[in-house]
């Protein structure tokens, strides 16, 4: 398959959720190659290290990939903890050409679920330092942003799979965060999708989304 470069070479880096791998992202990267974009997508060690360690080590490479490529725009799509890389690394760096953020099932106000796990030894075994700075309180991280640039649009899970958590929230949510917590209130644009948080960025819909914000700021409503 022949893949269009576009004129004006836009760059999008991926950010995959805590505990994951860039695998959980190929889908995107190859839907977006085929459209035209140049694509970085690594894996990060996100149970190693706080969300400022990840932040700082990390999206450097990616910045510095699409430097390389000559890219004129640079995009960043995340899913969970990725977002709040993201926030993280803006709050002390400027990014040259960051134009659009498209967030998937963000924690940008915390989790219900860090809040309720934090402290376990189990959980803090598993999902490392990051994990333990997810909750929803005023000293967690999500919290402590200010706000961010760039064009930022949220795609925000409304199903869940996951049972076990289902009593720990009031309103909608994806099993992991609750709709209400993925918003910011600079963001362009929200949407509501019919996906779980383990697996929204693998939905054909969320792709078709994804690439309409690329395009047009708005997500097709």
């Amino acid at each position: 398959m022949t893949i269009f470069i576009k004129p004006d070479c836009e760059c999008v880096i991926l950010l995959h959720g805590l505990g994951r791998t860039a695998a959980s992202m190929e889908k995107i990267k190859k839907k977006l190659a085929e459209a035209g974009f140049l694509v970085w997508n690594q894996t990060y060690p996100s149970r190693k290290f706080t969300i400022e360690e990840l932040a700082e080590s990390h999206i450097i490479k990616g910045l510095r990939q699409c430097q390389d490529w000559g890219a004129t725009r640079i995009h960043f799509i995340t899913h969970s903890l990725g977002g709040i890389l993201v926030r993280d690394y803006l709050q002390t760096h400027k990014i040259r050409k960051l134009d659009k953020i498209i967030m998937l099932a963000p924690p940008n106000h915390g989790s219900e679920v860090a809040d309720k796990l934090k402290g376990n030894f189990f959980f803090k075994r598993i999902m490392g330092p990051a994990g333990q700075q997810l909750g929803t309180g005023k000293t967690d991280k999500p919290k402590s942003f200010k706000p961010i640039p760039g064009t930022i649009g949220i795609l925000a899970g409304i199903k869940s799979y996951e049972p076990w958590f289902s009593w720990i929230f009031n309103g909608t949510n994806d099993g992991k965060v609750s709709t209400e917590a993925a918003k910011l209130e600079e963001m362009d644009d929200f949407l509501l999708v019919n996906h779980g948080h383990t697996f929204i960025m693998n939905g054909d819909d969320v792709i078709e989304q994804i690439l309409h914000f690329l395009g047009n700021s708005r997500f097709r409503k």
